[in-house]
């Protein structure tokens, strides 16, 4: 019995090695080609090894598909993209069935033509230029990593992440996504502007003749141990606690909401996103050497998490407030040692 739980420990230990290794492996290559944006790379590393999906937004040329590109490649993983565009079908995503003659006997017969949804990594590009009917051809795929066509069910490859990138929705032609498919991606991360340093950087790369040669790092089956090896990291209850009471926060009719959340706040968080809040605080702690998740993972990870799960009132937007200002006064108000 003793010597199981010595091979268990020892091959965990490996496990964790080798995870430290991919991690730190994954970045290099994408610093090959991206500059500067630590909290974003930090939080697409994330979404990946748990298994989740990552709303990237930004305006137009901050790098956005490119950073998507650039970690597909250096995962090994089959890349699909997507350019969203007001006249997408749905099952432009999907895949449909095609009428073709079978050579042996003349028939007629349907067969399934694969969308590009049939990938690893699914760059869902400017997702918010299309109207929600085709937006919601992606929500199946998203939560029950499948799709159904014409009455077929077909199994997605896995690992299968959507990392979407979007405008910000005041530019023209954009649609607002519909808050079920918001709710499906655990990271809105916004990507800003980049300091001047960076971006002499930035130019510095691209205006020359030469071009990075990103090189994958893992592999999918890697990839899925990695996101088991994540759920095995221990949360104390007191965290767990914690992520949780941030996120009834949110909810302006909950008796511990802060008056910032009754005041400007519609609609809260879901438990949904506690469970993401505990789950990449497991993966955050994993990627900084820990083997246990801590107030401040939570913290860290409570507004790109929250940011798209609460829906601002009309007060909120005649006084110019934004999410993450309401979640700043949320994070300050909430104890880190919740007792019930």
């Amino acid at each position: 019995m003793s010597g199981t739980v010595e091979i268990t420990a020892n091959d965990l230990k490996t496990r964790v090695e080798r995870f430290q290794q991919v991690r730190a492996a994954l970045e290099t290559e994408v610093r090959k080609v991206i500059v500067g944006q630590e909290e974003v790379l930090e939080q697409l590393m994330i979404a990946l090894f748990v298994g989740g999906h990552c709303l990237i937004t930004g305006m137009p040329g901050t790098a956005k598909t490119l950073l998507v590109r650039t970690m597909a490649e250096a995962l090994g993983l089959v890349f699909r993209r997507i350019q969203f565009t007001p006249d997408l079908m749905p099952t432009d995503i999907t895949g449909t069935d095609i009428l073709e003659e079978d050579p042996s006997n003349g028939r007629r017969i349907w067969t399934f033509v694969p969308g590009p949804v049939f990938g690893n990594v699914l760059l869902a590009d400017e997702i918010n230029r299309t109207p929600p009917k085709t937006q919601a051809a992606l929500l199946e795929a998203m939560q029950e990593r499948s799709c159904t066509v014409r009455g077929n069910h077909y199994k997605l490859p896995a690992p299968f992440f959507v990392l979407a990138t979007q405008n910000p929705i005041e530019l023209e032609g954009t649609y607002p996504l519909p808050e079920a498919q918001l709710d499906r991606f655990i990271f809105n991360t916004l990507l800003d502007y980049l300091p001047m340093a960076d971006e002499m950087k930035v130019i510095g790369l691209t205006t020359t003749t030469e071009t990075a040669d990103v090189r994958p790092v893992t592999s999918a089956e890697e990839i899925l141990s990695f996101q088991e090896l994540v759920r095995m990291v221990p949360i104390s209850e007191d965290v767990a606690t914690y992520a949780v009471a941030v996120v009834r926060a949110t909810r302006p009719t909950d008796p511990s909401a802060p008056e910032a959340i009754s005041k400007y706040v519609n609609f809260g968080a879901s438990v949904r996103g506690a469970q993401f809040l505990v789950l990449t605080g497991k993966a955050r702690a994993l990627m900084n050497g820990r083997h246990h998740v801590t107030f401040d993972d939570i913290a860290a990870l409570a507004k790109p998490i929250l940011r798209h799960r609460i829906l601002l009132n009309f007060q909120a937007e005649s006084e110019r407030l934004t999410q993450d200002m309401i979640l700043d006064r949320l994070l300050e108000s909430v104890p880190r040692s919740v007792k019930n």
